[in-house]
């Protein structure tokens, strides 16, 4: 109250400041001296004097009352690290955005797909080279007549090659225009899905996996050659992704390549392909028909690769398809990879491959081999049967999609200034033996995501230490003993603990066991701000949906939020997983929340659904949300 009355009585005063001067000042004075000191009353002296120091006392008192820095106490060295701007916290965040650093190693190996494949220039040269010496017009009307799909309401360009003629004077005829069109349009689609399926096979069966011969059924114009060829080089680092744009295949690790195809106008492009290229150590040869002596031995059969692409379907009658992969098996290799555009062609397939392995295990007379039965690598987790496939009316297929970057002779045979493609398609892997046992281990389930996370929970279980304000009580000492939990112990606790003791070799191993019986996703997954819904066919025979929410964990929200179409996803959901069911009668829908998938079709009289197109849209929608949040942040 006091300090009040001073305050006001000090304005009055600097008011009637003038006055003063004037009454008390004289005009000799004020005339020589322009700041002449003020005559005052004493008793008006006394007052100003005690109004300076009662003004003096409070800027002292509101001068302690400023809050002051307070830091930990000891104090810590590393405290500079949690005094960032918001700036370099955003472009520290951005520092650990890449995908390899913030997934968990798990999902990164069910993950490692291959976003776009791009012909090797070597490749290029030489169908570029053939393009060139053709007739430009009579190449594109080819082509069209061969691959382009008018029947829907907008005409598509399709991959299959299964075209007919009246005799065999009409075939030959058109049989060098014919494969000098697939080999500009269906070659380096072809190449583009079977390279992503021999990648994958290679990370799932890991570098003990050495494969030096190739059998390819339907070899056409080399499709499965240059793949294969690209797909097992010398010298690679296996962690590496190489470039594909320098691949060549003088640098390949095969040593011998045996093309069986019947259609003499797509071999004679396919020498003719290769004439001009380096081969190195690799030996190519071409043939008709299989026959005996080209089996080899089982024992023998570990670096022979058994392979059919893109020929099942065009097949005519079941028997064929049966024989096709009878002979397959009796090759003698001990990978079988069969690749096409029909899914109910693979699953029938699958299902013999597997039967005959059942046969073998049963039949007495082979006990003396040294690996007897088969079991599925890729893409199912189980050896049972597929739980999409219905004989004649599966109206969902397990198939999946792989982009290619479209050269330029693509391009301009297709009149199309679209840059890629998707290619889609079916595929089984089958390997002899026993089926591997289900792994006990959960290994590399935790990124950098999830070590933030556990780092943060470790920092809020320490106990509140000594603050104090800096330069004040330096007496204090340490803080007490038994609360010097540091953040790494805690991250080394719980679910990262077993990784940290691994070294990247065994952690890649243990991961390729345990993924023998992860899920693989087998639709777009469905993705929510609160939760990811994802579709996989599981270890148990059966697609089930699987619910990730963010409640889970940001671990495995955030791997489940990155998985894709084709996936294998490592977490366990946390809720029980809903098993999902399609109709085995004619006109029959399922009940409410027990249909497989989604059930989008690509036109009137279309009854397959088109989860390739769906998977576009889906990633179409998210780019549009993310540019409409950029325009309003600006």
């Amino acid at each position: 109250m006091l300090r009040s009355g001073c305050t006001r009585t000090l304005a009055v005063v600097l008011r009637r400041r003038p006055d003063v001067s004037r009454w008390s000042s004289s005009p000799a004075s004020s005339s020589h001296h322009p700041n002449a000191p003020l005559d005052l009353d004493p008793a008006f002296q006394a007052l100003l004097r005690d109004v300076e120091m009662s003004l003096k006392s409070q800027f002292e008192h509101s001068g302690r009352n400023v809050p002051r820095e307070l830091e930990l106490f000891p104090q810590d060295p590393d405290a500079t690290v949690d005094y960032l701007t918001s700036t370099e916290l955003d472009a520290q965040d951005d520092g650990l955005g890449h995908r390899e650093r913030r997934k968990s190693p798990a999902a990164l190996f069910g993950s490692q797909r291959i976003g776009s494949v791009v012909l090797p220039l070597e490749m290029q040269t030489s169908i570029g080279r053939m393009v060139a010496g053709s007739d430009k017009p009579t190449l594109h009307q080819d082509a069209k007549r061969l691959f382009m799909d008018d029947s829907g309401p907008q005409p598509e360009w399709q991959p299959s090659y299964d075209v007919k003629y009246k005799s065999g004077k009409e075939a030959g005829k058109h049989s060098l225009r014919d494969a000098t069109a697939f080999a500009t349009v269906a070659l380096p689609s072809h190449y583009s899905a079977i390279y992503a399926v021999l990648d994958h096979v290679k990370q799932r069966l890991g570098p003990e996996w050495q494969v030096r011969r190739v059998i390819d059924w339907g070899a056409a114009t080399g499709s499965a050659l240059w793949a294969s060829g690209h797909a097992f080089q010398r010298d690679v680092d296996e962690n590496a992704r190489p470039d594909m744009t320098n691949m060549q295949m003088a640098e390949s690790s095969l040593e011998s390549y045996l093309g069986i195809d019947k259609r003499e106008g797509l071999v004679r492009i396919g020498k003719r392909l290769i004439r001009d290229i380096e081969m190195g150590n690799l030996e190519v040869s071409w043939q008709k028909a299989f026959h005996d002596d080209n089996a080899v031995e089982r024992e023998g059969g570990s670096q022979v690769m058994a392979l059919s692409a893109f020929l099942l379907s065009s097949l005519p009658t079941s028997s064929e398809r049966r024989a096709l992969v009878k002979e397959m098996w009796d090759s003698g290799a001990e990978v079988m990879v069969l690749i096409d555009h029909d899914f109910e062609a693979v699953a029938e397939a699958r299902a013999q491959f597997l039967k005959l392995g059942r046969a073998e295990l049963d039949d007495p007379s082979t006990s003396h081999l040294s690996v007897r039965g088969s079991h599925v690598v890729a893409p199912c987790p189980h050896d049972g049967a597929c739980p999409l496939y219905q004989p004649g009316g599966s109206k969902l297929v397990c198939s999946f999609s792989q982009r290619l970057q479209r050269p330029e002779f693509v391009r301009k045979t297709k009149h199309s200034g679209t840059g890629h493609e998707d290619m889609d398609y079916s595929y089984v892997v089958i390997r002899r033996g026993p089926r591997p046992s289900r792994a006990t281990t959960k290994v590399g389930r935790l990124g950098d995501v999830g070590k933030r996370e556990l780092a943060k929970q470790a920092e809020a279980s320490i106990p509140l230490a000594h603050l104090s304000i800096d330069g004040e009580h330096p007496e204090f000492s340490e803080a007490p003993p038994g609360d010097d939990a540091t953040e790494g112990d805690a991250v080394s606790q719980g679910s990262g603990q077993e990784e940290t003791a691994l070294s990247p070799s065994d952690l890649t191993a243990a991961l390729r066991h345990e993924a023998y019986s992860w899920p693989r996703l087998v639709f777009p997954p469905l993705k929510r701000s609160g939760h990811i819904i994802l579709d996989g066919c599981t270890a148990e025979g059966q697609i089930m949906r699987m619910t990730i929410p963010k409640s889970q964990g940001k671990q495995p929200f955030y791997d489940a939020r990155k998985s894709e179409w084709g996936d294998l996803f490592p977490h366990e959901p946390k809720n029980k997983p809903q098993v999902r069911s399609q109709s085995t009668r004619s006109g029959h829908t399922p009940s409410a929340g027990q249909d497989i998938g989604k059930r989008r079709r690509k036109g009137p009289g279309s009854s397959k659904a088109s989860y390739s197109e769906l998977s576009e849209e889906i990633k179409e929608k998210r780019r549009d949300q993310r540019r409409a949040r950029r325009m309003a942040e600006e």
